[in-house]
C-alpha cells in the first residue's frame, strides 16, 4: 500500500474532552484516522470508546479539544457524512417499521427521485451480496421481520454503500456481536478489502482476534483517555488484555460430571434430530450457525417451565440477547432493571422494601462492576457493554434454579467475561443449571456439554473432550451424529 495513502488523515481527533455531570467519559483522547487501515479499538466497558465514536461521527460536540476532517475543522453529523464518514452502532439503529430498501432511502438523501425503491434494493442486495455472499436475506422485508443477525448485516451493507458521498471511514462498533463464526470471517475479510483499497475502518470489538486479524493498528482507551496506539504486530492476545488493564486467566475445561437430577428436557424438535435435557449443576451450550433454532429453543424452554403467571415465583430466569428490543426498560433506572424480576424477594407486605433494593443493588454493582456512580441512574446512562451485565446480574440475582442464556455476552469486555465465567463456575457448583447459547466458541468450550443445532433441529450432542470448533463446524454443515 502507497506510503501517501496510508499517510492521508481522514480524521483526527486531539485532546477531546466529554463530561456527563461527574463523569469524565473522554479526557484528553487522541485518535488519528489515516486513508487505507483498519484501526482496533479496545477497551473495557465505560473506558470511552462509543463516546470518542460519538465525536468522530458528529453526534457529540466535544467539550474541549479540537476534530478535524481532511483539511476542515468543525463537528456535527452532516459535516462527518460529507466526509464520508459512516457508523454501525452497537445499538442497531434501523427503522424496525420500515423496509431494507427503506432503510436504505434513509441512510442516503440522494437515493430521491422517480424510482428509488427499486434502486434502494438493488444497492443494498448488490452490497449485501459483497459482504455475505449466500446471505439469503429478503431485502424487501420490513426489518422488524428479519433476525437480529440479519438487521445487524443489513445495517453493514448500508454503511457501505456509496449512493451519496463514498464511504471514507466506517466505524463499526461491535459488528459481529449476533452474527456466527463464518458471517463474521466474510465480514473482516471484506474489512480487509475495504482498507487495502484506499478506504479505513475504526474497528471495535471485545473478540481480540478479530482485532488480532483484521486490524493494521489498535488503539487501546482505559478512562477516556488512549493509553497505548502501536503497530498490531506489537501485540499479543495476553498483552493487549494487560494492557487493557486485565490479568489473563488460563481457560479451563470443566471436568466436572453432573450429579443432579434431571432439570429440563425436550423431545426432539421437528420429530427429528436428538432430543434435549439438562441436569442439576451442568452448563450446557447451544451452538451451530446462527438462525438456526437455538434461539427458538430457549424460548420453548422458559415457556415448559413458566407455566404461573406470577413471574416472581418461575424457576426459570432469561437473559435476552437482543436487550434493546427484549432486555432494558429504557425509561427506567439501573436499579429497576436490575431488581425487577426479584420484587417478589425484596417486598414485604406486597411493598418493595427501599433498603433492601438498594443493597441488592449495590452488591451486584460492585460484584459484576457495572461502570456507574449511581443505581439510580437512567439504564440508557450505561454503555452497551454495562446494560448487558444488568441483565445479567438480574438474572444471577433471583433464586431461579435455572438461568437461560441466548449470547449474554455480547458488547461485553474481556475482563468482565472472565469474572462472569467464573461466577457461572460457582454458581453451577452450587447446582443451578445454566442453558448458554453464544456465537462465540471460546464460550462454547466452557460447557460441560454441547448441543449443536442445524436447521432447526439437535443434529450432535458433544462433552468433553469432544467440544472442538472443529466439531461443532462439522455438525453445523454435515448434519453431525451423536
Amino acid at each position: 500500500m502507497a506510503d501517501a495513502m496510508s499517510a492521508q488523515t481522514i480524521v483526527a481527533a486531539r485532546g477531546i474532552k466529554i463530561q456527563f455531570g461527574a463523569v469524565k467519559a473522554l479526557d484528553g483522547a487522541d485518535l488519528e484516522i489515516r486513508q487505507g487501515e483498519c484501526i482496533g479499538l479496545v477497551g473495557h466497558n465505560g473506558a470511552g470508546k462509543s463516546t470518542i465514536v460519538n465525536v468522530i461521527n458528529g453526534g457529540l460536540t466535544p467539550h474541549a479539544g479540537d476534530l478535524v476532517y481532511g483539511s476542515g475543522q468543525g463537528h456535527g453529523i452532516a459535516l462527518a457524512r460529507q466526509n464520508g464518514v459512516r457508523c454501525v452502532f452497537q445499538e442497531l439503529s434501523l427503522c424496525s417499521n420500515l423496509t431494507v430498501g427503506e432503510n436504505a432511502r434513509i441512510m442516503n438523501r440522494n437515493l430521491g427521485g422517480w424510482n428509488w425503491r427499486r434502486r434502494a434494493l438493488a444497492l443494498v442486495r448488490n452490497k449485501l451480496d459483497e459482504i455475505f455472499p449466500g446471505h439469503g436475506i429478503d431485502c424487501g422485508s420490513t426489518v422488524g421481520d428479519l433476525s437480529i443477525a440479519q438487521r445487524q448485516m443489513v445495517e453493514i451493507a448500508i454503511s457501505f454503500t456509496d449512493a451519496e458521498t463514498p464511504a471514507r471511514l466506517v466505524i463499526l462498533d461491535e459488528p459481529t456481536s449476533s452474527l456466527d463464526s463464518g458471517l463474521a470471517a466474510q465480514l473482516m475479510a471484506y474489512v480487509r478489502r475495504f482498507a487495502a483499497g484506499g478506504g479505513a475502518v475504526l474497528l471495535i470489538s471485545h473478540i481480540l482476534g478479530e482485532i488480532l486479524s483484521t486490524s493494521n493498528r489498535i488503539v487501546v482507551m482505559k478512562d477516556g483517555k488512549v493509553v497505548a496506539d502501536r503497530p498490531t504486530s506489537a501485540f499479543t492476545t495476553r498483552s493487549l488484555v494487560e494492557t487493557m488493564g486485565s490479568v489473563v486467566k488460563d481457560r479451563q475445561r470443566s471436568t466436572r460430571q453432573h450429579t443432579g437430577e434431571r432439570r429440563l428436557s425436550l423431545p426432539a424438535r421437528k420429530g427429528e434430530g436428538l432430543a434435549f435435557e439438562a441436569f442439576g449443576g451442568e452448563i450446557v451450550g447451544f451452538a451451530g450457525l446462527g438462525g438456526h433454532g437455538q434461539t427458538q429453543a430457549l424460548l420453548d424452554l422458559y415457556l415448559s417451565e413458566n407455566g404461573n403467571w406470577l413471574p416472581n415465583r418461575s424457576p426459570v430466569a432469561f437473559v435476552a440477547g437482543d436487550r434493546g428490543l427484549n432486555g432494558i426498560f429504557p425509561l427506567w433506572s439501573i436499579l429497576r432493571n436490575l431488581s425487577i424480576a426479584s420484587l417478589g424477594a425484596l417486598s414485604k407486605r406486597t411493598l418493595v422494601d427501599d433498603g433492601r433494593e438498594a443493597e441488592l443493588g449495590e452488591y451486584w454493582k460492585k460484584k459484576i462492576e457495572i461502570r456507574t456512580p449511581d443505581t439510580g441512574n437512567f439504564i440508557l446512562s450505561l454503555s452497551g457493554g454495562n446494560q448487558q451485565k444488568v441483565l445479567f446480574a438480574r438474572a444471577l440475582a433471583t433464586s431461579a434454579s435455572i438461568v437461560l442464556m441466548d449470547d449474554p455476552m455480547r458488547g461485553v469486555d474481556v475482563g468482565t467475561k472472565q469474572e462472569v465465567y467464573e461466577i457461572l463456575r460457582s454458581e453451577a457448583a452450587s447446582g443451578r443449571t445454566f442453558v448458554w447459547y453464544s456465537t462465540e466458541m471460546d464460550e462454547i468450550e466452557l460447557c460441560d456439554r454441547v448441543y449443536v443445532f442445524r436447521d432447526g433441529v439437535i443434529v450432535a450432542e458433544l462433552a468433553g473432550d469432544e467440544i472442538t470448533e472443529e466439531k461443532v463446524l462439522a455438525s453445523s454443515f454435515a448434519g453431525g451424529e451423536h
